[in-house]
């Protein structure tokens, strides 16, 4: 039954993004076949009042009347460009998360809900809600501490939105496994993998503590960074639906003529935001992923404050190095160790030939270089990058995909700022000076601890692993006398659950196509 609703859903969703002249506004030119046909049917069902309205529009339209979980589908999938590709991803970062706010009275009691406590003792006053988005909306109040009265902002959760996402997931799961059955060129980029990062995502970003977790993280980080903070948590307030901080008091990032007014620097502003985000990406290994201008504020002595840290991003240390080698060759073109860098790391299959790679690399690199510093964009550089890795058979690296969103956000903020930033020159610092510290003797050094560190923890394991391994020449000797076999009990219950799953896929599909044939029938 969970799969008939899933496809109910899927049906209803792909009606209202073809009412809405969404798949219409798609370039569906070059298509052939029955993609070229349903392309040509939804222009005919596309309402006649939508076809006046920019393809970004359309899509917020769309998304609007589906309901927050799919606001925070779109938001999630900009974050995907090797996905939807580079155009519809920017259509979706433009989607604005603001819904309509739910009664006071209700947060109130997700608050006393979650923290086990009347309003009254938890705050001096609570006041109306500020902003609401898709799964959380944001009060004004004051506390009382000390004798000392501060003002704070109060995250509350969207009351439902849990069972709402989760019930349109499924659809989601559905629309993804279809996509990789009947689509074999997607495969590469593992849209039911995709499907599941948005799943662990969203768990993460509708549990507030996980938040109020990451500012703690990100704030230790950069205490000691100028230029740049985030917001203190208070923790006595903050539970799993809600989520107390201090209220920050600046101009937002996407107010040029505020800034200007208040005599802020901008180009300044730019080069910190930038340099900051690279600092928090290599040295930390830890970075916010949701840079937008509507989440930075500067204070009045110019420092940049970041809020909403629901999407965060993790590198490890190797995959930073990797990075800022990737980033240190394309600055000073040597596409050569580029090249060398994606087939140490992993990304290209070994059956590629490196030189061709580096080849592939240099297209990318030499046009850019040629243009003037000024008019270098990072937007157009992973465009060209996502286009050769094609090529190259280059698997879809999820972290890598937000970490290069997130790049492509900072520096357009960048530029709104300073329409001449330049991209590179204001990076070269940071990267070469990490790459300084941590590709040198000093990181061998390191390296070598971290290799010691390894053998000592193999070797505390080694009586553990000599007994598996034993176990396991054992198991392999009894296979090849006897071949492989499952007991009964097994085979039942794989033959019950491919059953089941054959059964449900088709089930799905026939569902999904009656409903469409009966609602082209209505309409006739």
């Amino acid at each position: 039954m969970s799969s008939i609703g899933a496809g109910f859903r899927l049906v209803r969703a792909g009606w209202v993004l073809v009412r809405e002249g969404v798949i219409a506004a798609l370039p569906g030119d070059e298509l052939f076949g029955l993609p070229k046909f349903g392309w040509r049917m939804a222009r005919l069902f596309t309402r006649r009042r939508a076809l006046a309205y920019e393809r970004g529009d359309r899509l917020a339209k769309a998304v609007v009347r589906l309901g927050p979980s799919y606001v925070k589908l779109g938001q999630f999938l900009a974050t995907r460009p090797d996905v939807v590709g580079n155009d519809i991803a920017l259509d979706l970062a433009m989607l604005q998360d603001k819904m309509q706010t739910f009664p006071k009275a209700e947060a109130i009691a997700a608050i006393e809900a979650s923290l086990g406590r009347k309003v009254g003792e938890l705050y001096a006053s609570f006041g109306e809600a500020v902003a609401a988005a898709s799964i959380a909306q944001v009060h004004t109040a004051e506390t009382l501490q000390d004798g000392v009265v501060r003002r704070v902002a109060v995250k509350v959760i969207r009351p439902g939105v849990r069972r709402r996402f989760f019930r349109d997931l499924e659809s989601y799961f559905l629309a993804a496994r279809l996509q990789e059955k009947y689509i074999p060129s997607s495969r590469r980029l593992r849209p039911v993998e995709v499907t599941e990062t948005l799943a662990q995502t969203t768990k993460i970003e509708m549990d507030l503590r996980l938040e109020a977790a990451a500012f703690s993280e990100l704030g230790e980080n950069t205490k000691d960074d100028p230029g740049f903070r985030v917001p203190s948590v208070d923790w006595e307030r903050t539970g799993r639906d809600v989520l107390t901080m201090e209220w920050v008091d600046g101009i937002k990032l996407n107010d040029i003529a505020g800034l200007t007014a208040a005599g802020h620097d901008l180009k300044a502003i730019a080069a910190n935001l930038v340099q900051s985000f690279l600092r928090h990406t290599l040295r930390d290994g830890f970075f916010h992923a949701d840079m937008h201008p509507g989440n930075l504020f500067v204070e009045a002595d110019g420092t940049i404050v970041a809020v909403d840290l629901g999407i965060a991003g993790r590198l490890g240390r190797k995959e930073r190095r990797f990075l800022a080698e990737i980033l240190y060759g394309f600055i000073t073109r040597d596409y050569q160790r580029v090249a060398e860098v994606h087939f140490e790391a992993g990304y290209v299959p070994r059956q590629h030939n490196v030189a061709a790679f580096a080849q592939a690399i240099r297209a990318i690199g030499e046009p850019i270089h040629g243009q003037p510093a000024e008019t270098i964009s990072m937007a157009k550089l992973l465009t060209l990058l996502f286009e050769v890795t094609d090529l190259f058979d280059m698997a879809t690296r999820s972290e890598l995909v937000l970490l290069q969103k997130t790049m492509v956000v900072v520096e357009g903020v960048a530029r709104t700022l300073d329409p001449a930033f330049n991209m590179w020159k204001t990076s070269e610092p940071v990267v070469s000076g990490w790459i300084a510290r941590n590709l040198g003797p000093r990181a061998l050094l390191a390296d070598a601890r971290d290799g010691a560190n390894a053998l000592l923890a193999l070797a505390r394991q080694a009586p553990d692993l000599a007994a598996r391994t034993e176990r396991l020449s054992r198991e392999i000797d009894l296979m090849a006398e006897h071949g492989l076999r499952f007991d009964e009990r097994t085979a039942r219950a794989i033959g019950k659950a491919e059953a089941h799953y054959t059964r449900s896929g088709r089930l799905a599909l026939w569902v999904i196509a009656l409903s469409l044939l009966y609602i082209a029938w209505k309409l006739l």
